[in-house]
């Protein structure tokens, strides 16, 4: 373990804790915009951390476009000032007056929505226009990952064409995330993001024709951010999440992006029930269980560890080197999924150099703030 990453005195954290480094988060930033070549490319997505501080750091380095996947997070960012703010969720029901109500709430942010249907459309619509409140939307592209969006093609075009003419809705542009490429060899990231080329030009091309608005076009996630970045489309944005904290599986599978670990789990041995068993306070409450059992994280102070057992407040895992710990003793790990992870914990530990310096409240964690 890298002895930078240590704190020096851990006595005032309770465990299981989620830690920030902000020197790490920092440069993580610093090297997102060095990718993506002007801050002004970046909407950075705010579902991994959910704070008003890093979201305040990014602000700090020029990053005046945001994204979100949901409404409270949409207001956090507005909260600490954030005006242009990409909800990357299609909104419907009853969440389409709470849109209506954060818009009059702060009159002087953009807001915008993802939509990928007729319906949505309609009721977001209905949900905005009677009060004369308007939105961009976003046509959401699928483009291989078949969990929203609407293929490139004709089809795209004509819905795309009814979001720009309906009340109370502005077209806003086009939502290209393939979340489905994290291939780790790069050549073949490239070549999966090459191959979205082709149809995302002509579908651009085809709007642009029938004199369509297109403001923005906003590419990937983190694995393939730095791809995208290479376009010349003045109007292509990036919008990185992970990257910002980065975790166990995002620093293995993508060497390339050079990203810093920036979040770890300070957990603790509460017992050592076999010779070769030690058991922490890291359930599945504290870490996600979103991977499967057995690589939810990386403990980087246990050599070889196997996970065996992890129920709500127990991680057990076997390792050779059990004798080595007792009751008590801290260890350091790295989740394998961070964004999930952060939204169990209500705050974070921040470190710097070393020391326990702050407290930064998951404020985003929830569903519901105030709207």
């Amino acid at each position: 373990m890298d002895a930078s990453y240590r704190v020096s005195d851990p006595s005032e954290i309770y465990s299981p804790a989620l830690l920030f480094y902000k020197d790490r988060i920092a440069g993580n930033l610093r090297r997102a915009v060095q990718i993506a070549g002007r801050p002004d490319r970046l909407r950075p997505h705010a579902k991994t951390h959910k704070t008003r501080e890093i979201t305040r750091m990014e602000m700090a380095l020029g990053i005046t476009k945001h994204k979100c996947a949901t409404l409270a997070e949409a207001e956090m960012l507005a909260d600490c000032g954030v005006n242009d703010i990409l909800i990357a969720y299609p909104i419907v029901g009853p969440n389409c007056t709470r849109l209506a109500k954060l818009i009059r709430a702060f009159p002087t942010v953009r807001f915008a929505v993802l939509a990928d249907h007729p319906s949505g459309i309609t009721e977001l619509s209905a949900a905005l226009a009677p009060d004369k409140e308007t939105a961009d939307v976003l046509l959401d592209i699928n483009v291989g990952q078949n969990r929203t969006g609407v293929e490139p093609g004709e089809k795209a075009v004509s819905l795309y064409e009814t979001l720009a003419r309906t009340p109370g809705l502005r077209a806003g542009g086009l939502h290209v995330y393939d979340g489905h490429n994290h291939q780790p060899v790069l050549a073949e990231r490239q070549q999966a993001v090459r191959q979205l080329d082709g149809p995302i030009g002509q579908l651009r091309e085809a709007l642009l024709k029938k004199g369509l608005p297109l403001p923005r076009i906003v590419f990937g996630g983190t694995p393939t951010f730095a791809l995208h970045a290479r376009t010349e489309l003045p109007e292509a944005e990036f919008s990185p999440g992970t990257c910002v904290l980065n975790d166990a599986n995002y620093g293995a599978w993508f060497p390339d992006l050079d990203f810093a670990p920036a979040a770890l789990l300070l957990t603790r041995v509460v017992s050592r029930p076999t010779p070769n068993r030690i058991t922490l306070d890291l359930g599945y409450k504290a870490v996600s269980a979103d991977p499967p059992a057995g690589s939810r994280c990386v403990l980087w102070d246990v050599p070889d560890a196997k996970a065996v057992i992890h129920n709500e407040e127990h991680l057990v895992v076997e390792t050779p080197a059990a004798e080595r710990f007792k009751p008590g003793d801290v260890i350091y790990a790295q989740p394998a999924h961070i964004c999930p992870t952060c939204a169990l914990h209500r705050f974070a530990y921040v470190i710097e150099g070393g020391k326990l310096v702050d407290r930064w409240e998951i404020v985003a964690r929830d569903r519901v703030l105030r709207f």
